[in-house]
């Protein structure tokens, strides 16, 4: 294996010319730079990558802890973080649900870390995080040094959601919760019965567990009492489609028999029938803030900004207000 020591007897010049040569560094002349450069080409010498980054106490490499690949909610939060990363000397590493996430989480192979993976404790975060291994979190809110939470103004989208079925007169309205331990469905609920007692309404709460088959329980349940709503709320897409399938199987038609209402605009949310009114996020730029925020302040210490990533309702057809056509 070709060293850094064979580089410099090549090019008749000292180690230390060569690697601050290779490392941009020192004040080397033009010429001898380039005879150095020279002679680690013809040897086809590559700097030893890792063994640097143990020298200088970091990897370069940035670790994404994430629940899953599947479905396009994660798939475009995934997609604006590599984006980003491109333009960096960063590299990836991304964790879906496995054991591996516990070694290199646990045992900082990672100069930062992305975590939006409920399984991955909140004592594990906080205990892990220092100066020199930020952590954002993008599924809860935690108040410890060096720990960043970047999240959905989930309470503007389920007030939006609220003003929207209210102003068409609706007054029966039922809410369809997640995952009871998702600070998203947390934050969507509370906000969502938070406005509806300032109306003077009590909205009551359905169990399901953010995937379309509860969603469709719930709503089999709901048409089995005979007592149906007038709109129904739910803390995400996949819960919302999967009331729509019930409700076709019943012969009951959105917005005609009950309006329904889901949360993240998922691809397929635009294709059902009837097309599924949604809110909806940037989430390409919510991956890619991840990554620029947590690089800037690896490289720079800057601080880490307040902000929520906006949300903004999508009129289709399952809530369709009288005046509107999709």
């Amino acid at each position: 294996m070709v060293t850094i020591k064979d580089v410099a007897d090549r090019a008749h010049v000292s180690i230390t010319s060569v690697s601050y040569t290779l490392n941009g560094i020192g004040s080397i002349s033009e010429a001898t730079r380039m005879r150095i450069l020279k002679a680690a080409e013809e040897l086809n010498y590559h700097p030893n990558t890792f063994a640097r980054n143990l020298k200088k106490r970091n990897t370069h490499t940035l670790g994404v802890f994430i629940t899953r690949f599947g479905g396009s909610f994660y798939e475009d939060i995934l997609e604006g973080i590599h984006e980003a990363a491109l333009n960096t000397d960063y590299e990836l590493i991304v964790c879906p649900e496995s054991r591996s996430k516990r070694n290199i989480l646990g045992q900082r192979q990672v100069d930062g870390a992305i975590v939006f993976d409920a399984k991955v404790k909140n004592e594990t975060i906080i205990n892990l995080a220092s100066k020199g291994y930020p952590i954002i979190v993008m599924d809860r809110q935690l108040n410890a040094d060096y720990v960043f939470s970047l999240l959905l103004d989930n309470r503007s989208g389920a007030q939006q959601v609220f003003n929207h079925l209210y102003n068409q007169g609706k007054r029966r309205i039922y809410f369809v919760a997640g995952a009871m331990d998702s600070f998203d469905n947390h934050e969507r609920m509370q906000t969502f019965l938070e406005e509806g007692r300032k109306h003077n309404l009590d909205i009551p709460v359905f169990n399901g567990n953010f995937t379309e088959d509860s969603g469709y329980a719930v709503a089999r349940q709901i048409i089995a009492s005979g007592d149906l709503p007038e709109a129904v709320f739910c803390a995400n897409d996949q819960m919302a489609i999967g009331f729509l399938r019930a409700m076709g199987e019943h012969n009951l038609v959105a917005p005609r028999d009950v309006a329904v209402v889901g949360f993240d605009d998922v691809l397929i949310s635009r294709y059902v029938h009837p097309s599924l009114t949604t809110v909806g996020a940037p989430r390409l730029l919510w991956g890619s803030l991840a990554i620029k925020w947590l690089i800037d302040f690896i490289e720079n210490d800057t601080p880490f900004p307040n902000f929520r990533i906006p949300v903004k309702l999508i009129e289709r057809e399952s809530s369709a207000s009288p005046s509107k056509t999709s």
